[in-house]
């Protein structure tokens, strides 16, 4: 074996080493609390792929859409085709910019918010997905204080997902593990419009 590929097993060995005893550090198991949020495209998909992997172990899910279109997306009309693994709630209304209307945004939050806590407050679902969460609590649709609360309460084997850009700096304190994702380049600045199974 030459020079090379020898530095090359030792530093991968080095690594194994430190790989396997951090995993043998972590020996906590209990629900997790994820929070995907910054001005890059892939929030929502990143979301909606610990989705399908959650399906794809058996487990029940929750999905709720805050401040999206009133159109339907690929991601609605593939995870409606599993009506008992998954149960999936849409405001609606459409984004803020198009409804105009802060008492109609707010009136809608409020009844959106309700069928998220049916859906935290329920120990058979194991991972519960807020799509675009963020943007309402930084338009102050809902107060922080009662998400907070509920997310504090729900069953202790319950995973959350909470999306959006603007997550508020208290929701990422209570949050396991935090991902900001960043703009380098999108394709619409080059004027491409949104595409089915990318954006749509």
């Amino acid at each position: 074996m030459n020079e090379e590929k020898q530095r090359h097993r030792r530093r991968m060995q080095r690594h194994k080493t430190v790989v396997d005893a951090a995993v043998a550090r972590a020996t906590e198991e209990r629900g997790i609390i994820i929070v995907l949020t910054g001005n890059g495209k892939g929030k929502s998909s990143s979301g909606f792929g610990m989705v399908a992997r959650a399906l794809g172990h058996g487990f029940k899910i929750g999905i709720v859409q805050f401040i999206k279109g009133s159109f339907s997306t690929g991601e609605e009309t593939f995870f409606r085709r599993f009506p008992e693994e998954v149960q999936y709630h849409v405001m609606g209304t459409g984004f803020t910019w198009e409804t105009q209307d802060k008492d109609k945004d707010i009136a809608a939050a409020e009844v959106t918010w309700t069928q998220a806590e049916t859906l935290l407050n329920d120990p058979d679902i194991a991972l519960v997905l807020l799509d675009e969460l963020n943007i309402v609590l930084k338009l102050r649709y809902l107060p922080i204080e009662r998400v907070l609360e509920t997310l504090a309460k729900r069953p202790p084997q319950q995973h959350v997902v909470i999306t959006g850009r603007a997550a508020p700096q208290a929701l990422i304190e209570v949050a396991d593990t935090v991902t900001e994702m960043n703009v380098i380049k999108h394709a619409f600045q080059a004027g491409i419009k949104a595409q089915k199974g990318i954006e749509l």
